[in-house]
């Protein structure tokens, strides 16, 4: 159970959401919306946890709980309190309770960088210069809240949507910012700080997984050293540069591996590995499971989910 305190002017506001979220999600699952880069998710169980690849994104549940894991620390989060992650991050997530009768359900608000920049460029907030973790839990508030839940009420009246959800979509990041932990976003906004800087690196990465890192062409490419990569993108993402890239290495090749019915092997040297047996060997130490079971046992799980 979490020992966050609702108050209760946010519990008015999470009953409703709740209600809004359930009628539409008809089945466990995330569900897309008519607000672009709004996301609904519900679920009746609790999951096993679940590696994916947070991007740039506001995530707000309602009803039950979550742990978000990233490089061996894990954050809790639940309807008291909200997650942000400003940067592409891999994450292993666990639904800590949900059940039938009452489920799982939460919503996800994706955003770019340059959304993030815009607001903070006409609203400047206090930034004390130090490097964080690319993932913040913070309390909600009353204003974010009543925002949030505007903009899926406009799921409701779609006409509103192309005027009015950029404006609630702004307003709600703009209420995100000035919330406790909002400097800790910000720095990711600051051209030339170190996060800017992590946050390009983290860019590059992902659009180049498949081809061999070089840290000291990366390092040139964001403008640091390789040893001020190495130092401050460990502080962002709680792993190194070639950690990092072979996580998201092997969460493309497993969704490669669910989607498209390829072999292991194939799989691998579609993300980048020359050896299969060497891409076997961290698929099973990052999965628990070698490619070919890992992947049934997914197919099973989404026949048979757990009770």
């Amino acid at each position: 159970m979490s020992l966050s305190i609702i108050n209760p002017s946010i519990s008015e506001y999470q009953r409703e959401l709740a209600l809004l979220i359930q009628r539409h999600t008809p089945s466990d699952g995330a569900h897309p919306s008519a607000v672009p880069s709004l996301f609904f998710r519900r679920s009746s169980h609790v999951l096993e946890p679940r590696h994916s690849i947070n991007v740039p994104s506001l995530c707000i549940i309602v009803q039950g709980s979550k742990t978000a894991t990233v490089g061996g620390d894990s954050y809790t989060y639940d309807p008291a309190s909200y997650l942000v992650t400003p940067v592409h991050l891999p994450i292993i997530g666990k639904i800590t309770e949900a059940s039938p009768q009452a489920p799982y359900l939460s919503l996800q608000l994706n955003f770019t960088p340059d959304l993030i920049l815009d607001i903070v460029k006409g609203n400047p907030q206090p930034w004390n210069g130090k490097t964080g973790r690319g993932i913040i839990v913070s309390q909600s508030t009353p204003s974010l809240l009543d925002a949030v839940l505007r903009l899926v009420k406009l799921v409701e009246t779609p006409e509103d949507i192309p005027v009015l959800a950029p404006l609630i979509t702004r307003e709600v990041l703009y209420r995100v910012l000035q919330g406790e932990q909002g400097a800790s976003i910000t720095q990711f906004a600051f051209t030339g700080s170190h996060a800017y800087r992590i946050s390009e690196a983290i860019q590059w990465i992902n659009r180049d997984y498949a081809k061999p890192l070089l840290i000291e062409e990366l390092a040139k490419e964001v403008n640091l050293s390789p040893s001020a990569l190495h130092k401050h993108f460990k502080k962002v993402t709680a792993m190194s540069p070639l950690q990092y890239q072979k996580a998201i290495r092997l969460q493309v090749a497993r969704r490669l591996l669910l989607t498209e019915f390829l072999d292991a092997a194939d799989a691998g040297f579609r993300v980048g590995y020359e050896s299969p047996s060497q891409f076997s060997r961290e698929y099973a130490r990052m999965f628990g499971r070698p490619p070919i079971s890992d992947v049934k046992h997914m197919r099973d799980s989404i026949i048979s989910p757990a009770t």
